[in-house]
């Protein structure tokens, strides 16, 4: 490698497998600023804080629903209801989306109905 070019090829390909990384082990995307003339690299153990679930796009309900599996283990439609005041179709609606493959937050387990829960996804 001759120049720069090739140090900044080398840091475009570790930057990549720092990504890949992180979304194969199911971690937030790491955050990345140049400062002080060079890289920082900030990476998150944790998908589920406050401000992570906010990056993701949730509406306010569902970030305090992730929050609180994180304190209760679990949560179920009529608790969600109950929690937020909404209707079953609402409760329903935004507990799919926190199941389905765009966000990937929660695991749904049980028979459908009364005997359904949902758990943080891979817990």
């Amino acid at each position: 490698m001759s120049g720069t070019g090739g140090y900044i090829d080398a840091w475009g390909r570790g930057t990549l497998k720092i990504i890949t990384a992180c979304r194969e082990a199911e971690l937030p995307e790491p955050e990345m600023k140049e400062e002080f003339g060079g890289v920082m690299i900030t990476l998150f153990k944790d998908r589920f804080t406050e401000q992570q679930l906010r990056k993701m796009g949730l509406n306010e309900r569902q970030v305090k629903a992730v929050l609180y599996v994180v304190e209760n283990r679990n949560i179920t439609n009529t608790k969600y209801q109950e929690l937020f005041s909404v209707s079953k179709p609402t409760a329903t609606r935004d507990l799919s989306e926190l199941s389905d493959e765009k966000f990937r937050v929660f695991e749904k387990r049980g028979v459908t109905g009364a005997g359904t829960a949902y758990f943080l996804m891979g817990s």
